[in-house]
């Protein structure tokens, strides 16, 4: 320029306001008024509100929420859960923390939310990960934080969406959920405060407004249903005609409709955007379009039709677009005959394969392979290859799942991917994940196994069978159906082959059975200790450290005969690497052996304090219990180890409980009440034989 011109710095890009929203919000007094007075409690009472907005499909949900906040002066940030099954956990968790781009001032806490997002090496658990989300939610409040299409999310997310709601002490956070009413049918006793009813006649006519004639008005009210996204496309589309426009009889022949009148290159360009889902990339359109130069003007063309909108990209580097209602999305997929999909699933797969910058990339990738793979199966041209990458990535998103303590989407991952490469190849190792993420129910988890040793042995492999028989015997030892005795020779013999063929996993879950189901069982904590430390070894050899029961070493650790200076020095390790406060309370055990009985409270109250608030649960605290026998008050040990004990009977933990009778009778010795002692001494013989624990 030949003279200088005012300048300004650019700060930030604000989402594209959404023409639509531009036409009048008509009815839903009630339901606004409810959606602010809840922020007006969160606010006044710095509590946490949970309003959930239930409703079919294009029955303004999302428009409902938008003028809503739009008059709340909140700072809001928003998720939203993936059509990809219900193992996507953790997608709008990590939408929220990238939009707040913080982590929380906790060290504990932001260690979790780094090793969610795969910035760390340390494990972590799903209940680290819960805590540590609160944590960063409270110190961001006042919030708002807007969830769409919760019904795709989860259970482990929508458990964590209720402790949030639950457990957020003093903070004033608004949390809305966007459902469809299928939420309802799995989780028939979520609270509901907002359920979402079609318009009445005078709420269409007054959305209508004067724009159109009055026969075609009338046919659109007829054929409406009081659905305002049957109303605003039909406006849409009657503004694209030039004769007299004729109204479809469904909401879904309305978008097919819609979309028939693109010309043949703009609906290729909807169709590919309709294959990542209701969010796209400029970049994966292109990658599933290599013979269009017109990418960029193409989706210009289709923002100025109404039909996409300009969003934020969740890959760096691309443009990022959403389609104005996911039922435009469906109807552009629903379009694309079988094959097409199946070729376009395995091409985006691989487009999102190699950009590699999702925290959950093997659920997505995992995901359109196995689309791709089943519709080749239903064309009858199955596709081994792609069904066996397809099962690799979803066996690994299922083993990180397992390793976190997800054991719910564990198995669906694990299930999913069996399913694909079962009729390929055995997959041992994933036959006993899917056996673990069952850990809770031994009689389903004892047959996967023992059917993988069946095929093993056919196989001709003879080590997989090994070592599935052996943890099929693991698993029955929790229902009576084994003795350690029997549990030990299947380990011992599977751990001579495993170690000849240098299978780390596979020593990983020996030793955990070694020390858990037979050394534990037979009171040989010294053994328990050294096994698994041997199991922790060989986890993390194999690169998944979650496979180790590292919190029963902190427990036998502190039983067994190791001095307390030593074993406290291999605790201090275990959470400098994982910060789990069952460890922390370990360390507390040891501190208070060693006559440090301060230090030993305050990890004690602290390590609780953490369990109370992952869990929401009062744990029974046999730490100090333990601390108190200690430094000598026998009768606040002996008191706190009754709780301990009628908690463990209530909760059916007959091999914890065998263990704190003994305790406990110990305890009451000491203060010498001998009969006392005895009757619980006889109760934990009991149990033992009933467990068949046998040995001493």
């Amino acid at each position: 320029k030949p003279v200088p011109v005012p300048a300004f710095r650019l700060l930030a890009v604000g989402e594209a306001p959404d023409r639509l929203h531009d036409r009048p919000f008509v009815g839903r007094t009630r339901e606004l008024e409810l959606l602010g007075g809840a922020w007006e409690r969160a606010s006044a009472e710095r509590t946490c509100e949970l309003v959930t907005v239930l409703g079919e499909a294009g029955v303004g949900k999302s428009r409902l929420v938008a003028e809503a906040l739009e008059r709340m002066n909140a700072r809001v940030v928003r998720a939203r859960c993936l059509p990809y099954g219900e193992e996507i956990t953790y997608w709008p968790v990590v939408e929220v923390i990238k939009q707040l781009d913080a982590l929380p001032s906790d060290p504990a806490a932001a260690a979790a939310i780094r090793s969610l997002l795969g910035e760390s090496e340390q494990a972590t658990s799903v209940e680290e990960i819960a805590w540590a989300f609160r944590k960063l939610l409270g110190e961001h409040a006042p919030l708002v934080v807007l969830v769409d299409d919760i019904q795709w999310g989860a259970d482990t997310f929508l458990d964590l969406v209720e402790h949030v709601g639950l457990l957020s002490a003093a903070v004033p956070l608004l949390l809305v959920c966007v459902a469809r009413p299928e939420l309802l049918d799995r989780r028939p006793t979520w609270s509901v405060a907002v359920r979402l009813q079609p318009l009445d006649d005078d709420e269409v006519g007054a959305l209508l407004g004067d724009r159109v004639a009055p026969g075609l008005r009338a046919r659109i009210e007829r054929a409406a249903g009081g659905n305002p996204l049957f109303v605003t496309e039909m406006l849409a589309m009657a503004g694209d005609g030039e004769d007299e426009v004729e109204v479809p009889p469904t909401l879904s022949a309305l978008l097919t409709a819609r979309l028939d009148q693109l010309d043949p290159s703009e609906r290729r360009i909807v169709e590919r955007g309709a294959v990542e889902g209701e969010i796209f990339h400029r970049g994966a359109v292109q990658a599933l379009s290599p013979d269009e130069p017109h990418v960029t003007p193409r989706l210009a063309a289709l923002v100025r039709r109404e039909l996409i909108r300009p969003h934020p990209a969740q890959l760096p580097g691309d443009d990022g677009f959403r389609f104005r209602h996911l039922l435009i999305r469906d109807a552009a997929y629903d379009a694309l005959p079988k094959a097409v999909r199946a070729e376009l699933h395995e091409r985006f797969g691989a487009w999102i394969e190699e950009k590699g910058a999702l925290v959950e990339l093997d659920e997505v990738v995992g995901y359109h392979f196995e689309q791709a793979a089943g519709y080749r199966a239903e064309l009858g041209r199955p596709d081994p290859a792609l069904a066996l990458r397809a099962g690799d990535r979803l066996a690994a998103a299922g083993q990180r799942a397992l390793d976190r303590g997800d054991e719910r989407a564990a198995a669906r991952l694990l299930e999913r991917a069996l399913m694909l490469t079962r009729p390929l190849r055995l997959d041992v190792h994933a036959e006993l994940d899917l056996a673990q993420a069952h850990w809770d129910d031994p009689e389903r988890a004892a047959p996967i196994a023992e059917d993988a040793a069946v095929r093993a042995g056919e196989a001709g492999d003879e080590t997989g069978a090994a070592l599935a028989r052996a943890m099929g015997a693991f698993h029955r030892l929790f229902i009576a159906q084994c003795s350690p005795d029997e549990l030990e020779a299947l380990l011992l013999e599977a751990r001579r082959r495993l170690e000849e063929a240098e299978d780390h996993v596979g020593l990983a879950y020996v030793w955990s059975a070694l020390g858990y189901g037979v050394a534990n069982a037979r009171g040989r904590t010294d053994d328990w200790a050294a096994a698994s430390e041997q199991s922790l070894h060989h986890s993390r050899l194999a690169g998944r450290q979650g496979l180790a029961r590292a919190t029963d070493l902190g427990i036998a650790l502190c039983l067994g005969s190791r001095p307390a200076d030593e074993a406290l020095v291999t605790v201090e390790r275990l959470l400098a690497e994982m910060g789990r406060p069952e460890l922390l309370l370990s360390r507390a055990w040891l501190l208070a052996m060693l006559d440090r009985g301060e230090e030993a409270r305050r990890d004690a109250d602290e390590a609780y304090a953490r369990l109370r608030e992952l869990s929401g649960m009062r744990w029974p605290d046999w730490h100090l219990a333990e601390i108190s026998g200690l430094a000598g008050d026998h009768e606040d040990a002996s008191n706190r180890l009754r709780i301990v004990c009628e908690w463990l009977e209530a909760t059916e933990q007959l091999p914890h409980l065998e263990t704190y009778l003994s305790f406990l009778g110990r305890s009451l010795c000491r203060l010498g009440r001998f009969d006392e002692a005895a009757a619980f001494a006889e109760r934990a013989r009991a149990i033992g034989e009933t467990i068949g624990a046998g040995g001493d």
